[in-house]
């Protein structure tokens, strides 16, 4: 340590002495150069490979030699040119000249000192601190950018790209000498990955350029396509440098996936190598996505590379025409260098360099020279701040144009803004192009849509009303999904271990309803509302109440007035025999108030039939109750008439007969009681119709909620003690002459009813729906016939029948009593 801090003593010791600037290593001299009072760096890949040459540890290591020339990259290289020519020659920046220095980056890291370095050996003065220039222009990768930024910004020197497109350059505090012409990957992943949800596509497969470029842009879009409901099978990662082992592994993983699309989020360097090994493997039928890095690359567009790219969609920045740089282009530069014949002419040749149809990346370029034009024009003039004292051009500072970049707001010649905003990137500006041919059969590049970040979220992504070319040249668009669509009625319910685009169909249960496609879950009906046979829409539930319309409804009906018109008949039939003894001795008041009670309870019984309504329920059960208590009324004083009336004949018996006024005030007092009490019923909580959701779950039962139990127990019990009542008297009167044995169909008539009304109560309670009111229905009427069969049909049978025993003799005949 103590050796470490003596030798940095030393060299500055050194240095103070010298007090002069010394060279370390050999200088790296530009490939195009010219001289200016404000001199422009630059960086482009004008070739795309380096040759590595063996080196021994003896000898001084000798310079990269690169190769394989880049028309494309020359092309950005001649466009930065003609953009400071056209500057000088304008009124932009009078008396001030504009020179560049231009490095070959070899598609490597290497050429950041030599933009900040000169070329000379050893500087005569007090070294300034001053960079050989003022802004630079490049890269064309991230990687090689970052690695420039790296270099370049403690010395505070602009660096503008024109191609770098990582979002990670975005990031002010790590790169605040950064700015670019281009937008970031965050945007661009965004446009994929809704370009991808746009056609359906949910199953993708991907592969990027394994570098910040690639790794950082596809970690964007698989974020963004999550978000989507978009999936990846696989992301791979290659390199220009890779093996070509590894570069087939890549392509036999791809080949070998399920997704019909493949996401490409390549540099230009990647895609080549791809797309070689792709020709040889003779994979076809993809439908390729394609990043702005190369969708638009129209070397990649040939007729051989259609077989397997044809049909190719993607995002690229928009396209402009650079009025005067065509013929720029076609002008020969070689004046002093005799490398040509002088008769060449650039027209005739047709490749990129010459290619100005897509001008999409040297727009940037373009863009580029003029905005650094622009900062040297607001730092000169003392525009760009207030603080910024007046600069002359021969101290111009490269802090002092980074300081003006970052507020320049101009119109270039094609009509395009150009600012920057506080990340020093550009406003986010996309078309979606499609490959498709001409009428003469050349791949052309068809615009189908556009994206624009800077309009409100849904309408950002706009597509085109235009018709699509897809893989294999095919009018029809291909589908890309791990699992095929969950139909309406069905939901997705995931597979362990598989991605979440992978799915099972699961049909809704009974109640719950999906209604569009790809549900995750199933809605639950509302709950008057019941799925349908799909379990596709929620459709009223099925109501239910026992009608006149169905069988057990109409069955009933006929019961009830079968049941009238008996009761009429025997009515008739007594009334017709009225003098007869039989007849009288029935006590024929009293048989026809009974009459008259049990037509009311027949009919009281198609009251419960039908659709509840307030008055319906309150009526059914009041109008059952009173008409029974009448009945059974009716029923009780008769008995106790026969009773008393015999017990009075036996000698020694001292018992009153019961008379007819008694025998009306006993039934109208009994029945007055049951009014009270249906009165109280109805006062305080009278029944009244309900929707009964609770017992069936995909039906409604219409029906009558009785307000008060109580109240209906309680009319139901009236009913019940009469009927006992009658019961006990009619069995004490068992010994009555069999002559006349009214009390016994009496005594049979009351067990019938009792034992139905019994049976009744838990039938009542166990029974669902509409098939309480059903055996309510049938408790009335059962019980009515009980007491009409009984009472009333034995007489009629001697009266129509047996008219010979119709005679007061007969029925006052001399019977022994049955002892006791």
């Amino acid at each position: 340590m103590f050796l470490y801090a003596f030798l940095l003593l030393y060299v500055f010791k050194t240095k103070g002495e010298n007090a002069k600037c010394q060279m370390i290593g050999s200088p790296e001299y530009p490939v195009l150069s010219k001289d200016g009072d404000v001199i422009i760096g630059g960086a482009f890949s004008v070739h795309s490979n380096i040759t590595l040459e063996t080196m021994l540890f003896t000898e001084k290591p000798q310079g990269l030699t690169c190769t394989s020339l880049d028309f494309r990259e020359f092309q950005f290289v001649q466009t930065m040119i003609f953009g400071i020519e056209e500057i000088n020659n304008s009124s932009l920046l009078p008396n001030i000249s504009i020179g560049y220095k231009i490095f070959d980056s070899c598609s490597s890291t290497l050429v950041s000192m030599a933009l900040i370095n000169g070329q000379e050996l050893t500087a005569q003065e007090t070294c300034s601190g001053h960079s050989a220039v003022q802004a630079i222009i490049g890269e064309s990768e991230s990687s090689s950018t970052i690695v420039m930024l790296r270099a370049t910004g403690p010395f505070r020197i602009p660096v503008i790209s024109y191609f770098a497109t990582c979002a990670c350059l975005s990031n002010r505090k790590e790169y605040p000498s950064f700015f670019r012409t281009i937008p970031s990957d965050y945007f661009q992943s965004r446009a994929l990955a809704q370009l991808v949800k746009y056609f359906g596509w949910t199953w993708v497969g991907a592969v990027r350029s394994d570098n910040d470029y690639g790794n950082n842009g596809m970690a964007t879009f698989m974020e963004e396509a999550r978000k989507e409901g978009v999936c990846v099978e696989y992301s791979e990662a290659i390199l220009r440098t890779n093996s070509k082992q590894s570069i087939a592994k890549v392509v036999e993983v791809i080949r070998q996936g399920t997704a019909k699309v493949l996401v490409a989020f390549l540099a230009q360097s990647e895609m080549d190598v791809l797309l070689e090994e792709a020709l040889a493997q003779n994979m076809t039928g993809l439908q390729w996505i394609g990043s702005e890095s190369w969708i638009t690359a129209r070397y990649l567009a040939t007729e051989k590379t259609s077989k397997v790219i044809s049909g190719a969609i993607g995002v690229t920045i928009n396209n402009y025409k650079i009025p005067g740089l065509k013929d720029f282009l076609f002008t020969p530069k070689d004046e002093n260098e005799k490398l040509c014949t002088g008769f060449e002419n650039l027209k005739e040749i047709n490749n990129t360099f010459t290619d100005v149809s897509e001008l999409r990346i040297s727009n940037n370029v373009y863009k580029a020279v003029y905005a650094i034009a622009h900062a040297l024009q607001n730092t000169l003039a003392c525009t760009a701040d207030e603080n910024i004292t007046c600069t002359k051009k021969d101290a111009l500072l490269s802090s002092q144009v980074l300081y003006s970049l970052q507020s320049v707001n101009f119109t270039m010649p094609t009509g395009e803004s150009v600012y920057f905003d506080s990340n020093g990137d550009p406003t986010a500006r996309y078309e979606l192009v499609n490959w498709q041919k001409n009428p003469a059969g050349d791949i052309v590049f068809i615009t189908v849509g556009h994206y624009d970040a800077s309009l409100p979220s849904d309408e950002q992504f706009v597509m085109k009303p235009v018709s699509i070319v897809w893989a294999g040249n095919s009018d029809m668009r291909p589908r890309s999904v791990c699992s095929e669509s969950c139909q309406p009625g069905f939901r997705q319910a995931q597979i362990k271990g598989r991605p979440p685009c992978c799915f099972a169909c699961v049909q809704c249960p009974v109640g719950e309803i999906t209604n569009e496609t790809d549900s995750v879950e199933c809605i639950r009906c509302p709950l008057e509302y019941w799925s349908n046979e799909n379990h596709s829409l929620c459709v009223p539930k099925k109501v239910e109440f026992l009608s006149f319309d169905e069988n057990m409804g109409i069955l009933l009906t006929v019961f009830a007035l079968t049941g009238v018109s008996f009761t009429v008949a025997v009515g008739l039939v007594f009334f017709y025999f009225i003098d007869t003894p039989l007849v009288k001795a029935s006590n024929t008041e009293l048989s026809f108030f009974l009459l008259f009670s049990l037509t009311l309870c027949f009919l009281c019984s198609l009251t419960f039939i039908g659709q509840p309504s307030k008055w319906s329920c309150m009526l059914r059960h009041t109008a059952f109750g009173i008409t029974f208590a009448l009945c059974m009324s009716c029923v009780l004083a008769r008995t106790i008439a026969v009773v008393m009336a015999f017990r009075a004949t036996v000698p020694g018996n001292s018992l009153p007969q019961c008379s007819m006024p008694v025998q009306r005030m006993s039934v109208f007092c009994c029945t007055l009681f049951q009014v009270i009490i249906c009165t109280l019923w109805l006062a305080l909580a009278p029944p009244v119709p309900q929707k009964n959701m609770a017992h069936y779950t995909d039906k409604v039962i219409l029906e009558c909620d009785l307000g008060s139990v109580v109240g209906f127990w309680a009319v139901l019990g009236y009913v019940g003690l009469l009927a006992a009542l009658c019961f006990v008297l009619a069995f004490l009167a068992r010994k009555l002459p069999d002559n006349f044995n009214e009390a016994k169909f009496i005594t049979f008539s009351m067990l019938i009813f009792c034992a139905v009304w019994i049976t009744f109560i838990p039938a009542y309670v166990s029974s669902p729906g509409k098939f309480t009111v059903a055996v309510e229905i049938f408790a009335i009427l059962a019980s009515s016939f009980s007491l009409l069969l009984c009472i009333f049909i034995p007489k009629c049978y001697i009266i129509i029948l047996k008219p010979e025993q119709n005679t007061r003799k007969k029925l006052m005949g001399k019977t022994h009593v049955k002892s006791q």
